[in-house]
């Protein structure tokens, strides 16, 4: 494909993403509540959820909707979700929306003592939009390996169980059969918070994104 093509095919993709489900930037910063099975009212979302299921799917707590902007995140005191504030202002990502369902795994930790950035680990799942708060099993089929300031800040890249992309079983199958997929997720991840902020150093296949979840499970653990 013809990077002019291609690059048409990116911005009306992720155009097209931004605009549905889109969001009223002025709602209040309220924590939002699973909608899982395992929901309930004490629910935390980071300590409270199996990460994983018997068959290797992941839990996925949906912090950011596909195609919204608005920039939403885990408080890991409380277990909630909650609009993100900058000087008192609810953060928005100034790019395109979000290029899938965007949030971590419960019980999970990339150890700042082992070059992570402190946070539990990042991961993006490819299918419709979601609730914020939803609880997603979702497929992990590689992941894509960024720095952020020289910390690791790796995205899992999963498939939804609700989507037709579940069919999906690996990054060269994501390649094969629905090209342009991978392109669009390296694009928007180096350049969402502006030139040169994040690095890319490409894909990973499942094997070392489940070592990468193993890593981060067991990092968690060791802090608790």
């Amino acid at each position: 494909m013809h990077k002019p093509i291609r690059f048409l095919f990116f911005l009306v993709t992720l155009t097209v993403l931004s605009n549905c489900n889109s969001e009223e930037k002025n709602k209040k910063q309220v924590p939002v509540k699973p909608t899982s099975e395992e929901s309930t009212k004490k629910t935390n979302l980071l300590t409270d959820i199996t990460p994983i299921f018997k068959d290797g799917d992941v839990n996925a707590v949906i912090e950011i909707p596909a195609g919204t902007v608005d920039k939403w995140e885990l408080d890991k005191t409380t277990g909630e979700v909650t609009w993100e504030m900058v000087n008192n202002t609810p953060k928005v990502v100034n790019y395109l929306g979000y290029p899938g369902n965007y949030g971590m795994i419960p019980r999970t930790l990339l150890d700042k003592e082992n070059g992570g950035d402190g946070d539990p680990l990042d991961i993006l799942v490819l299918g419709p939009p979601v609730e914020r708060g939803s609880l997603l099993k979702s497929k992990i089929i590689g992941v894509l390996y960024l720095s952020d300031g020289g910390e690791q800040d790796d995205k899992l890249i999963a498939v939804s169980s609700h989507s037709a992309l579940y069919q999906v079983n690996s990054i060269e199958e994501l390649n094969n059969e629905f090209q342009g997929i991978t392109t669009i997720i390296d694009i928007w991840f180096t350049n969402y918070k502006g030139p040169g902020k994040l690095k890319s150093n490409g894909f990973g296949d499942k094997a070392e994104a489940t070592r990468i979840l193993n890593v981060a499970m067991n990092q968690y653990k060791a802090k608790e």
